[in-house]
């Protein structure tokens, strides 16, 4: 879908020591055209009325709505289809940082409007289960952003279930014009840590490779390419798959507390998994976890983000005993 990219009126720059709200992210549960109208047309509106920069990333027929309704005010929205966009949740909250980022320094727009419709249809389980956790941690991804976000939930067509979550992800869902001052979402870590998210067992197709480990994270990259390679997996996603166990194991010796760990990698249907287990709750380590990019000027907890970029989906579970990170890696 091709896009039209915002643009304002010099005068409509906000004064460089006003200050811009903070960020707000709440749900839109809407069950008809006119229910999405009504919400959505008053909030590119007054985005454009305050010099904010608007994004929609929605579907096509609402892309069209919104063309037929907001008139002139439709130049200063970017249109960006959800199918384009919103594929895995890592990477799709990556392209949304950067983009908040973008229109935000310097000044150039006083705050960033985005209106988002994750896609769910032909989710399988772990797809719909990683899309629900994007969608917790996404309040937390723009706390310190001037961003305003409002997700959209289309009744007629979602599952009640994904509807349901909306209650726990988004407290208070919007029925109407979203306030510029909503209320937040729960923050990724409400419910506690790993400790009260144990990660399922997944069914292998034949037999795991298992391989326990110390300090040569040579032996266990050799060891992730030939279970992969042997698994059918091609060369440049073996490669992604061995960087971001390269990743996880090292950040397993360096805070798991004991120097060693356990790799196991199975296929399980479309997908090769891998999993890096170590001894102990790793220190810092939460379920949302690679989800929030780190400050660039840190000079660490690069790893984990990077990790979410390069995998389909990446879990994280413990016990009193261990933890463990799941990597998941579709096949072509």
């Amino acid at each position: 879908m091709s896009t039209v990219a915002a643009s304002y009126p010099q005068g409509d720059a906000p004064h460089p020591r006003e200050r811009a709200p903070r960020a707000g992210h709440q749900a839109l549960v809407y069950g008809s055209d006119e229910a999405f109208l009504a919400a959505m047309v008053p909030f590119c509106r007054g985005g454009a009325e305050a010099g904010d920069t608007v994004l929609a990333v929605t579907t096509r027929s609402n892309v069209d709505l919104l063309l037929g309704e907001l008139g002139d005010a439709a130049r200063h929205v970017e249109f960006v289809d959800a199918e384009d966009w919103c594929r895995t949740p890592g990477p799709t909250l990556g392209a949304y940082r950067r983009y908040v980022d973008q229109y935000t320094a310097r000044g150039r727009a006083r705050r960033l409007r985005v209106i988002s419709e994750p896609v769910w249809h032909g989710l399988d389980v772990l797809e719909a289960a990683e899309r629900t956790r994007y969608e917790s941690a996404l309040d937390a991804a723009f706390t310190d952003r001037r961003a305003r976000i409002v997700c959209l939930y289309d009744t007629r067509t979602l599952p009640e279930a994904v509807v349901a979550d909306v209650r726990r992800t988004h407290p208070a869902p919007l029925t109407g014009p979203p306030s510029l001052a909503g209320p937040r979402s729960t923050a990724p870590g409400t419910g506690g840590g790993p400790r009260q998210r144990p990660l399922a067992p997944v069914p292998a197709d034949g037999e795991e490779a298992v391989m326990r480990f110390g300090h040569d994270l040579s032996a266990v990259r050799a060891f992730v390419t030939e279970a992969a390679t042997a698994l059918g997996m091609p060369d440049d996603r073996t490669r992604r798959l061995v960087f971001a166990v390269n990743e996880v194991a090292t950040n397993a010796l360096q805070h798991g507390g004991e120097g060693k760990g356990r790799v196991t990698v199975r296929r399980c249907g479309s997908r090769v998994v891998c999993d890096v287990t170590s001894p102990r709750n790793t220190a810092g380590l939460d379920w949302y976890a690679g989800y929030l990019p780190p400050d660039p000027g840190q000079r660490r907890g690069h790893g984990l983000w990077a990790v979410r970029q390069l995998c389909d989906a990446m879990e994280v579970g413990a016990s009193s005993r261990e933890t463990t990170v799941r990597l998941h890696v579709t096949l072509p």
